[in-house]
């Protein structure tokens, strides 16, 4: 434990070391929220009033409380993921720099190796992704906020498993990545592409009926969907405390995927934190089986 202890200090304080990495990671997020809120915030308007029937009105306070809910769940969504690719470029990092062949030579074995840059990629990751819901919690209470202590806690919960997730993703891709041009191919793809894939930027309720089903099997969709769940759970109570028809909630639920559909089969709640955390285990063993087989390559 003490030769892990060390790993895991070391890799943490190279990342918080390297201030462009670190600053770059942590201002990512927050200059997401800053464009969420300038451009998505009139789309995700527009289609919360497609969702609702012709001549429905609703108060400000509470539209900007949904939106806000919305915006910020969605940035988190990304976030969890994203941010543990930029963590664990140090796996990369050490293979490009030669660390990598200094720590093999040492009596440390490789399986504690791997586990040293899991857990220091996920604490890394979880210090700047809290730091982001808080910076999103104090822009929700500016706007409209709905959300209770247990709401809260759940998003705590939702952003540890989503960052798991990430991290064991990350660690899996990263083992084969071997230069500094790789990990930038790679950080580009995922900032690009997962945002679409999750249904972050877009409710997957928008898509086609055919994409909606390839999507459906995929975990962090789910992972969003929590988060999207427990950020406007306050919202919906309001809405049906002021004499909102239920018939109209689950169609803006439906709209904000919140409500979502396998095979048209609705999800439950417990059934996505399932999903989530039975990939967070499957993606762990395979990250645990690529080191055994690439250790015994190594030797």
């Amino acid at each position: 434990m003490t030769g892990l202890g060390a790993l895991i200090k070391r890799n943490t304080k190279l990342f918080f070391k390297d201030k462009g990495m670190f600053f770059t990671s942590l201002i990512t997020p927050l200059i997401l929220l800053v464009l969420y809120a300038t451009f998505l915030a009139d789309v995700y308007r527009d289609s919360f009033g497609m969702a609702l029937p012709a001549g429905f009105e609703i108060d400000a306070e509470l539209l900007d409380g949904t939106v806000a809910a919305q915006l910020f769940s969605s940035l988190l969504a990304v976030c969890c993921v994203t941010v543990s690719f930029c963590s664990n470029m140090l796996m990369v990092q050490d293979k490009v720099s030669g660390a990598k062949r200094d720590l093999v030579i040492t009596p440390v074995k490789g399986s504690v190796m791997a586990i040293g840059y899991y857990v220091a990629t996920m604490l890394t990751t979880l210090i700047i992704c809290y730091i982001a819901m808080g910076v999103c919690l104090i822009y929700t209470a500016c706007v409209g906020w709905y959300m209770t202590f247990i709401d809260v806690l759940a998003l705590v919960l939702d952003i540890f498993l989503l960052v798991l997730f990430g991290t064991a993703l990350s660690s899996i891709i990263n083992f084969f990545l071997s230069s500094q041009g790789q990990i930038s191919a790679v950080g580009t793809i995922i900032s690009a592409g997962y945002g679409f894939i999750c249904g972050a930027y877009m409710p997957i309720s928008q898509f086609g009926e055919g994409l909606q089903k390839v999507i459906s099997f995929l975990p962090g969709t789910y992972g969003t969907s929590l988060l999207r769940n427990h950020a406007m759970r306050g919202v919906f109570d309001e809405m049906h405390s002021i004499g909102f028809p239920s018939e109209v909630i689950e169609s803006i639920k439906d709209s904000v995927d919140c409500n979502l559909y396998f095979f048209d089969k609705q999800v439950e709640s417990p059934v996505m934190y399932a999903i989530l955390g039975g990939s967070v285990i499957l993606l762990m063993a395979v990250y645990i089986a690529v080191n055994i087989i690439g250790g015994k390559r190594v030797k």
